[in-house]
């Protein structure tokens, strides 16, 4: 099953997000990419999403500096 690993406000931090979890093999992908309208401030916010059984590892990669 897909859960929430975390969300974004813009696609930038998000598709960076996703590409830094897949380098480490897990699989991410985003959901309401098309739904965020940042040109409003991302009212909507970009969920990514992984295997449940990834959860914890994503989440602990995310918290680590990933950032470009």
């Amino acid at each position: 099953m897909l859960v929430e690993a975390a969300r974004f406000g813009n696609s930038f931090e998000a598709g960076a997000a996703r590409s830094a979890l897949e380098a480490e093999g897990i699989g991410a992908v985003l959901f309401d990419l098309e739904m965020s309208w940042e040109a409003f401030g991302g009212l909507i916010p970009i969920r990514l999403m992984v295997l449940d059984e990834d959860l914890a590892e994503a989440q602990r990669l995310l918290a680590a500096d990933w950032r470009p």
